[in-house]
C-alpha cells in the first residue's frame, strides 16, 4: 500500500498526487513511467512520473480524469492508499551531453515534459520550452517551466492564456530565426507531436516523441502498447516511451488509440454508478 502524502486540482480534469514509494523514488529518472491500480479490484493503468523526491521517498504523478480507473483513482484523498504502485518502467529520457534543447509540451503532456525540462535544466542545458492548452482554465505547470526554461512560451487555442496559436507556431518560428538545437523533445497528444515532427523535419533536427499507446502489464509480454518505428514493430513499455520522431508511424498510432472508445465509455458509466451508489 503506498500513501497519498499530497494531493492538489491543477485544474477541473487534471489532479496531482505526491506518492509515498521511496523505493520508486530512489530509482526514478525523468521519462519513466509507473503501473498502479487505486484498488485491489482495478484495472492496470500507466502514469509517467512528474517528479521525484529522493530525499522525501516520493513519486509525483498528475492525472487526467478520463475513464473508469482515474475516476477511482481521484475518489481518494491525502492520507488514504493506493493499493499497487510499481516502476519505474521504461527507458528514461536521454539527456547526457545535450547543450540546446526545445521541449515542446501538449495538455497533461506538459506533466511529462516537465521533468524533462528541469533534469536538462539542472545539466547545464539551454532550455527553451514551449507549452499549449485548449484555454487559459486548462493550463498547468507554467510557472514550473518558467523557472527551468531560459524561454519559455505559453500557447492557447483561444487566446485567453499567453499567445493564441498552435505549439508549432513558436516553434517555426525559432528555427527560422536561427536557433539551432540538438534536438526537440516532443510530448503531448499524437496529432500534436506529428505535428511538431512535421515542423523539424525539413530542418533535420533530431525530434524525439514520448509515445502512451494502450499499456497492460508494462513488461513486453502483453503487446498491447506496440508500435511500428522505423518499419519495425516496438513496445512502448521496454523500448520507449521515447522514440525517434522521424519514424513513428503516427498515422497507425493514432489509428489504434481509437479502437476502445465505447469500453472506455462503459468504464466511465460504471465507475459513476459505484460513486453515485456509495454517496447515497
Amino acid at each position: 500500500m503506498y500513501k497519498i502524502v499530497r494531493k492538489e486540482r491543477l485544474n477541473p480534469t487534471v489532479t496531482l498526487m505526491e506518492i509515498d514509494a521511496p523505493f520508486v523514488a530512489k530509482k526514478a529518472e525523468p521519462g519513466q513511467f509507473i503501473i498502479l491500480r487505486p484498488f485491489d479490484n482495478s484495472e492496470r493503468i500507466p502514469l509517467t512520473v512528474a517528479d521525484y523526491d529522493r530525499e522525501k521517498g516520493t513519486i509525483t504523478i498528475i492525472y487526467q480524469i478520463v475513464g473508469g480507473t482515474t475516476m477511482e483513482l481521484d475518489s481518494l484523498n491525502e492520507g488514504e492508499y493506493i493499493n499497487d504502485f510499481v516502476g519505474p518502467l521504461g527507458v528514461p529520457t536521454h539527456t547526457e551531453g545535450l547543450k540546446k534543447v526545445a521541449v515542446v509540451g501538449g495538455g497533461v503532456g506538459c506533466a511529462i515534459a516537465y521533468p524533462v525540462a528541469k533534469k536538462l535544466h539542472s545539466l547545464g542545458c539551454e532550455v527553451h520550452s514551449i507549452i499549449g492548452f485548449r484555454n487559459k482554465d486548462l493550463v498547468i505547470l507554467e510557472d514550473e517551466f518558467r523557472s527551468v526554461s531560459d524561454k519559455c512560451f505559453l500557447m492557447t487555442d483561444d487566446g485567453s492564456a499567453g499567445e493564441k496559436g498552435v505549439v508549432t507556431a513558436p516553434l517555426a518560428k525559432l528555427i527560422e530565426d536561427g536557433e539551432q538545437y540538438d534536438e526537440v523533445i516532443a510530448i503531448g497528444p499524437l496529432i500534436m507531436m506529428k505535428f511538431v515532427v512535421a515542423t523539424t523535419k525539413p530542418h533535420n533536427i533530431k525530434t524525439m516523441v514520448s509515445m502512451n499507446p494502450i499499456m497492460i502489464d508494462g513488461t513486453g509480454m502483453c503487446g498491447g502498447c506496440r508500435l511500428t518505428v522505423g518499419g519495425k514493430t516496438k513496445f512502448a513499455c521496454v523500448d520507449g516511451p521515447d522514440f525517434d520522431g522521424f519514424e513513428v508511424d503516427f498515422d497507425e498510432a493514432i489509428s489504434r488509440s481509437r479502437s476502445y472508445p465505447e469500453f472506455e465509455a462503459r468504464a466511465r458509466e460504471k465507475a459513476c454508478r459505484l460513486f453515485k451508489k456509495e454517496e447515497n
